[in-house]
């Protein structure tokens, strides 16, 4: 088996450039030849340096750092980041058998699914976000703060001033999603895009919203690469914890909120248009990006609980499985994916993503009692199935078997494909 993964990045932009480039490392560790394609050249992740993984630039540019009208146009409809792509899958010594996209708005564009649908390859596609069929992307309301309940590119849809930064770059999206669907609608007639969903809730949601002309549904849980080791001691921290991009659509000025509110401080390891509003809260620290285990050491000697009550309808935020590996509850929005790894009482807490019902789930985990007996809940319950890096190898294996007529994995090391 030869796999092409396509995303944008080599190293972790986000949560789908994190999964794609762990998907990479542990397919070839199940002994499967893997080729990532990424758009913007740059440091390569250290997972990557493996004897079954070939690395391919395809030297282009984030739309974000070209000048505004540019970054439309290739945004839109990128000519070069086709030719580069075709190129390089005709380069290959030996072709793939299947071409598995993360993401692709950041360099690639929509153009992209008509060099894959001529390739005529089997091509799966991962959803971390809902760009497949909503403009911005989050399927959020930005000019109301809350969740989108209209039907994507609808009248209602296009009228309504929902971007998270004008008009102007409303317009832009729509257009991208526009030709998108219409790339996807003609290169996938005759053989179907398989999609990934990474919870029950966005396939939920999702699957209604794109139909099943031109797809085929799966459902596989985003890998979580942490080694199993003796349950952490939430008791012994002292913050609720944040970790991700600092924005109101994630919920990090909640967090702060509800932690003052509650008489516990709180700690934010990551960065965003937030940061400083975040440092103006009593009992708010802000530490920065970290490294991975940097994180996990950090959480392990400060967090009481992992906090991520999203406004928007997150799909699978991993710091939550990450917590609960760890042995740390966790506190989500039950809007969120990673709700559905949340047991109520039990683990954590889902609440409605509002200050007030923050504040009230973060008084108790003022109780040290309680605190403990909820992480040790949680990791024992999260490694009785982890969602490890080699069950989502074996879980893509049966994926890719599927899509190719290849044998399957052995049914006892597979994971949730449904």
């Amino acid at each position: 088996m030869h796999a092409a993964i396509l995303t944008n990045f080599a190293t972790p932009k986000g949560g789908a450039e994190k999964v794609a480039i762990e998907s990479a490392r542990g397919l070839a560790e199940r002994g499967v030849a893997v080729t990532l394609i990424h758009g913007v050249d740059g440091p390569a992740d250290p997972l990557l340096d493996h004897s079954r993984i070939r690395r391919i630039g395809l030297g282009l540019t984030d739309v974000w750092e070209r000048p505004a009208w540019r970054g439309a146009i290739d945004g839109i409809w990128n000519r070069e980041a086709a030719r580069r792509l075709e190129a390089a899958l005709a380069g290959l010594p030996a072709g793939p058998d299947v071409v598995h996209l993360h993401q692709w708005t950041r360099s690639l564009s929509p153009a992209v699914f008509a060099v894959l649908a001529r390739s005529g390859l089997p091509v799966a596609v991962t959803l971390h976000d809902y760009f497949l069929a909503c403009p911005n992307g989050v399927y959020y309301r930005f000019d109301a703060a809350e969740p989108c309940a209209l039907r994507p590119l609808s009248g209602s849809c296009l009228a309504a001033p929902c971007d998270p930064q004008s008009r102007a770059h409303k317009a832009v999206r729509v257009a991208r999603s526009l030709v998108q669907r219409k790339a996807i609608a003609r290169g996938f007639a005759r053989r179907p895009l398989d999609l990934v969903h990474v919870s029950d809730g966005s396939r939920a949601r999702l699957e209604p919203m794109l139909g099943a002309t031109v797809f085929r549904h799966h459902r596989i849980d985003n890998p979580v690469r942490v080694e199993r080791a003796a349950p952490a001691d939430p008791a012994r921290g002292d913050a609720v914890a944040f970790v991700g991009r600092f924005t109101r659509e994630k919920g990090a000025d909640l967090v702060a909120e509800a932690a003052h509110r509650a008489g516990l401080p709180s700690l934010f390891v990551g960065d965003g248009p937030l940061a400083a509003e975040l440092r103006a809260v009593p009992g708010a620290e802000v530490v920065g990006w970290r490294a991975p285990a940097e994180v996990e050491a950090l959480l392990r000697a400060r967090a009481r609980a992992v906090a991520a009550p999203a406004r928007w309808l997150e799909t699978g935020p991993l710091t939550v499985y990450e917590a609960l590996a760890a042995g740390i509850p966790a506190v989500a929005s039950d809007r969120a994916g990673a709700g559905e790894k949340i047991r109520q009482g039990e683990t954590g807490f889902l609440v409605a993503p509002e200050a007030g019902s923050l504040a009230d789930a973060f008084r108790r985990l003022k109780d040290d009692a309680v605190v403990r007996t909820l992480g040790r809940a949680a990791h024992a319950r999260y490694w009785a199935a982890p969602m490890t890096l080699a069950a989502h190898a074996d879980a893509l294996c049966d994926l890719y078997a599927g899509m190719t007529g290849g044998p399957r994995a052995p049914s006892f090391q597979r994971s949730a494909v449904m």
